[in-house]
């Protein structure tokens, strides 16, 4: 709608991945490097979190873009599942044939075992990603450390990154899972975009859209870092509806009042700086209120 009246090209703040729009803030770049690192030695397990909407996502797709070509990949993203759904489904990424009716535990770990030595003869590497694998259970996750036995002389066989929410780090704290967590060779969180680094991404997918002047004051990229706490997901839902609230007010310029309108639209009231100050005073307004009609000579019944 709004893609013509700013000479854009396409929209510049999808929520949808999208490869050509790809920002690196340092952060994402130091947690790159991390995974990097962690895959690059022995093996075993590396370890990514960051809240919802951080960019966990970008730094994965970023990781696997520099994989070589002979590394292996399968991506488990419903993490919910029992061990030998685990299982099963790790062999249906690694394109491993294997009787679903007379499956077992042992089969379906010795199948996999046999795939990740062949790989390995022949040069190549495996890698499992498993996203939101702050839901995993705890045997579950003893069933992956279990895969990660194969080795040789110099490096783990496997290789496994586990994607979560904060929740994952706590879960990887049970006693029953330390054996685990000494195998974790690389960890990182992922914090969000500072104020400066929102300006670098607005200006990022701005540019990337076809457009190469400032659609938003300087007041309004500050007020959508506040609202958004530098979250990329929150922010591209937010810019999105700037954009379309400067086009129906037929401005060249988002202000911070557009991005505030455009706030109250596109984000939930809790994460408003104005709807929490009147959340604050509302016990105070209903008390003072309350007060004012016993002052009136009315009683409780006419509240009730």
């Amino acid at each position: 709608m709004y893609l013509r009246y700013f000479g854009l090209t396409e929209k510049p703040f999808s929520i949808a991945p999208n490869p050509e729009f790809l920002f690196l803030s340092d952060r994402h770049k130091e947690a790159l490097a991390h995974l990097t690192y962690g895959l690059g030695d022995a093996g075993g397990f590396v370890l990514l979190t960051g809240e919802v909407g951080t960019g966990k996502t970008t730094v994965t797709r970023s990781m696997l873009a520099q994989l070589p070509e002979s590394t292996q990949v399968a991506f488990v993203l419903n993490p919910a599942l029992s061990e030998m759904e685990l299982l099963a489904s790790i062999c249906d990424e690694l394109n491993i044939e294997y009787d679903a009716k007379e499956a077992t535990l042992k089969s379906l770990t010795d199948v996999i075992k046999a795939r990740l030595l062949a790989n390995h003869e022949q040069g190549g590497h495996t890698m499992l990603i498993i996203d939101e694998a702050q839901h995993l259970a705890a045997e579950v996750l003893e069933q992956l450390r279990l895969l990660t036995n194969l080795e040789t002389d110099h490096k783990k066989l496997l290789q496994i990154v586990l994607v979560g929410q904060p929740e994952l780090q706590q879960l990887l704290q049970r006693n029953e899972l330390r054996q685990l967590a000494q195998r974790i060779t690389a960890r990182y969180h992922l914090l969000p975009l500072t104020e400066s680094q929102v300006f670098s991404y607005v200006k990022h997918r701005l540019n990337k859209a076809g457009c190469n002047t400032n659609l938003f004051s300087d007041q309004s990229i500050q007020y959508i870092h506040q609202v958004t706490a530098g979250i990329p997901r929150l922010i591209n839902l937010l810019a999105d509806r700037c954009l379309l609230g400067a086009y129906s007010a037929q401005q060249q310029e988002v202000s911070k009042q557009i991005a505030q309108e455009a706030a109250k639209e596109a984000l939930p009231l809790n994460l408003i700086p104005e709807h929490q100050k009147r959340a604050l005073n509302m016990p105070a307004l209903v008390s003072g209120w309350v007060a004012a009609m016993f002052a009136c000579g009315f009683g409780l019944s006419f509240l009730f």
